[in-house]
């Protein structure tokens, strides 16, 4: 089991303790009142760190050790809880309780979910990256995010800079989505974490055209890959080409894809979570998809966004790509530059 000191380990120890306070007072808004039942495994030190962390902000919560109990008990122990109480997954993988699927099933008995996946895939190295990134700071996600939310939904070109390269989309992107741990317009309260973005597509995908330098994807295991940056070549959405220096390793995924589906680009995303960087980056894809920049999606699996043609149940591919970003422009307006939010 990847170990650090023992200073280390009560450093974000305690570290973790305080913006998972915040997290449960300030973004899921859980009371005293409310009952919390938390599921985890020792199976990663982070797991453990955060298990600690937990114990310390949730002193009267249920703490189930997932690989203690058959699957039937642990379903058991979900079903005694009601609206508005409180979850929370600690899962160095992903629990599998045979076809029951966790997060659906908790939000459709309208609990509050806190859930911390795929733990395992960040080394020690990023651990404190990892805690970092769930600070939760409201005057930053709850003002930054409506704000670029609203000029996006205003935009009708959007044009990424790129070293040397420009990627345009054109005739408007589709109504953002905001994860930024505001829950007071949503059914479901909770979700993921770490958080931190603001995520659309284009409204007609053919309409993004150019290249761009990409210096990370997502590999096959679902972690994150860093290269020298390379560029890809798009027209009418899809990725028809690329630089001489790209890795085997992206053009066989794009041509894993093309066997099946297009190569198509589709969610835009945002990360605003300033911990995250390009330097201070996590293995987990899924929670390295928030860094403070851009990311794209390669494939056609997208289930936000309906789209004419694309049927949802039969696409297989969303593969997180990341570019290089000098410069991001709505319309006029500057949103991003030398990697920082200018809005």
């Amino acid at each position: 089991m990847e170990t650090l000191s023992e200073s280390e380990t009560k450093n974000l120890t305690a570290k973790a303790a305080g913006h998972v306070s915040d997290i449960l007072s300030i973004a899921i808004e859980y009371r005293e009142s409310e009952k919390a039942l938390v599921i985890y495994d020792t199976e990663t030190g982070l797991s453990q760190i955060l298990l600690s962390a937990y114990k310390n902000a949730l002193p009267n919560a249920t703490f189930i050790d997932f690989n203690s109990l058959p699957s039937e008990e642990i379903v058991a122990a979900f079903d005694t809880l009601s609206p508005k109480d409180l979850v929370v997954l600690i899962q160095s993988s992903n629990f599998r309780l045979s076809q029951f699927r966790i997060r659906l099933r908790l939000f459709q008995k309208q609990l509050k979910v806190i859930d911390h996946m795929h733990l395992h895939r960040n080394t020690p190295e990023s651990w404190n990256t990892y805690i970092e990134a769930l600070e939760y700071d409201p005057n930053w996600y709850r003002v930054m995010g409506p704000k670029l939310k609203a000029i996006l939904e205003e935009t009708t070109t959007l044009t990424i800079h790129s070293p040397e390269c420009t990627l345009t989309i054109s005739e408007g992107l589709e109504i953002p989505k905001l994860n930024i741990g505001d829950y007071s317009e949503m059914t479901n309260v909770g979700g993921t974490f770490p958080i931190g973005e603001v995520f659309t597509e284009a409204k007609d995908l053919t309409k993004m055209n150019g290249s761009v330098m990409i210096y990370a994807f997502a590999d096959k295991d679902f972690c994150t890959t860093m290269y020298d940056p390379f560029e890809i070549k798009i027209e009418n959405g899809i990725i028809v080409g690329w630089s001489s220096d790209t890795p085997r390793a992206f053009i066989e995924i794009v041509e894993e894809v093309r066997k099946n589906e297009r190569a198509v680009i589709r969610e835009i995303g945002f990360g605003l979570n300033r911990a995250i960087t390009r330097k201070h980056y996590l293995k987990d894809i899924t929670a390295f998809e928030r860094i403070h920049g851009l990311h794209f999606s390669l494939g056609e699996k997208h289930t936000v966004y309906k789209k004419e043609g694309i049927k949802a149940d039969k696409t297989r591919y969303h593969v997180d790509i990341f570019p290089v970003i000098d410069t991001v422009f709505a319309d006029d307006t500057q949103v991003f530059r030398d990697g920082e939010y200018v809005i």
